[in-house]
């Protein structure tokens, strides 16, 4: 018996060493201790931009930017880990989760935690709220229907009311092929587009957001979801090819996304975060990636009415 015991407290010992090494979960004494903050990164419309350099991957981007001002702010080295969509909270969590059937299915421990703070530009839904915390938002957004430029839809007249918009803009739905991607913001379950009648397709393989609007040029679909950011960069980059019909959602916001077990990291962001938006310097480097986007969305970056 005293042997069986022995044994089940070295095998005990042994798991814990294993999943503490396997997850590595820290928060703001330990990433300071360690001298580096790792930043997981989904490559993603000015967000993240990903390029070769000779054999090196490297990133830039709002977010990079973002996340490199809040590493030299704490004194530490930024580290940058490329991920996408469906494997970014595993990375930083080291549990999977998905939003199925309109409930959250929580994964096991199943892969190493590898980062510290995910910014990517992601859209803070109630959904990804059970599982991680966000920062303050950062970011506008909100999701619209966008189409090819030969689509017989015809961009709606906004009635003044967003609500009463999406109503009709849903109502155009019936028989027309929309592109839509699960686990992201463009999720047809997150507006329950399944009972508008329409063709939802969903990519066989994985594709990035900022590929969507190549894919109905490409005729995979006639209409596509698209959000904000990326709209902004579809009508500069493809001026005259599509056109926006009108919203899906309401207005949304972006955040930085923590563990929930980070919380001092997080609010050392929030502090750092409104310390540049209070100076100016946050617009400043807005304006550089999403020029337009102060013309859309003049009240959320005027500091004063913050």
């Amino acid at each position: 018996m005293a042997n069986i015991k022995l044994r089940y407290l070295i095998v005990s010992l042994l798991l814990l060493c294993f999943y503490s090494s396997w997850s590595s979960a820290r928060d703001l004494a330990e990433i300071k201790a360690d001298g580096v903050l790792r930043h997981i990164g989904i490559p993603y419309a000015n967000f993240i931009n990903i390029y070769k350099e000779g054999e090196h991957t490297l990133a830039s981007g709002l977010d990079v930017e973002l996340m490199q001002g809040f590493a030299k702010h704490l004194g530490l080295k930024y580290q940058f880990i490329e991920a996408t969509w469906h494997n970014s909270m595993t990375l930083l969590t080291g549990r999977n989760a998905n939003y199925v059937n309109g409930v959250v299915v929580k994964g096991h421990i199943q892969h190493e935690i590898q980062g510290d703070i995910l910014a990517t530009g992601a859209t803070i839904l109630p959904w990804r709220q059970e599982v991680v915390d966000f920062s303050i938002p950062y970011f506008p957004s909100a999701v619209w229907l966008m189409a090819r430029s030969d689509s017989a839809l015809s961009p709606i007249t906004p009635s003044g009311s967003v609500t009463e918009d999406i109503k009709t803009v849903k109502s155009l739905f019936k028989g027309h092929e929309v592109l839509a991607m699960k686990q992201t913001c463009l999720d047809p379950e997150l507006y329950d587009l399944y009972n508008t009648e329409a063709k939802i397709i969903l990519p066989v393989t994985e594709r990035k957001l900022n590929e969507m609007i190549p894919a109905i040029l490409n005729n995979d679909a006639e209409l596509t979801l698209l959000d904000v950011p990326v709209i902004l960069i579809a009508l500069e980059k493809w001026p005259g090819k599509t056109k926006v019909i009108g919203p899906i959602s309401e207005n949304q916001k972006m955040g930085v996304v923590f563990r929930k077990d980070s919380p001092n990291l997080r609010k050392a962001f929030n502090l750092y975060f409104k310390e540049i938006q209070d100076s100016g310097e946050y617009n400043v480097l807005v304006k550089k990636y999403y020029p337009s986007v102060f013309h859309f969305y003049p009240d959320f970056f005027n500091v004063k009415s913050q």
